[in-house]
């Protein structure tokens, strides 16, 4: 379940920061408010987003990236588990 709120947006930064990726907010003219450049494996989101657009930027990400969970600490794992499983928004 998706939750529109400060905690919510840092449990996905925290999955991020535990893979291989880097998360950076920068300002931009992104046409679906992030940017992912896999071959540097940097992640932006737009800056000046609300928190509801970062929110589903990044579940967007996590969603289409391939993230071993094994690598993850327990608490990432079982919030990846619930986006994973989580109906798309449409």
């Amino acid at each position: 379940m998706i939750r529109y709120t400060k905690p919510f947006l840092d449990s996905l930064e925290n999955i991020i920061a535990e893979t291989d990726y880097i998360l950076r907010y920068e300002k931009g003219n992104f046409k679906s408010g992030y940017c992912v450049l896999k071959d540097t494996r940097v992640i932006l989101i737009n800056k000046f987003f609300p928190l509801e657009g970062k929110i589903n930027s990044l579940v967007d990400i996590i969603r289409q990236l391939d993230i071993a969970p094994d690598g993850l600490s327990e608490k990432s794992q079982k919030r990846l588990k619930e986006i994973l499983q989580a109906a798309p928004a449409s």
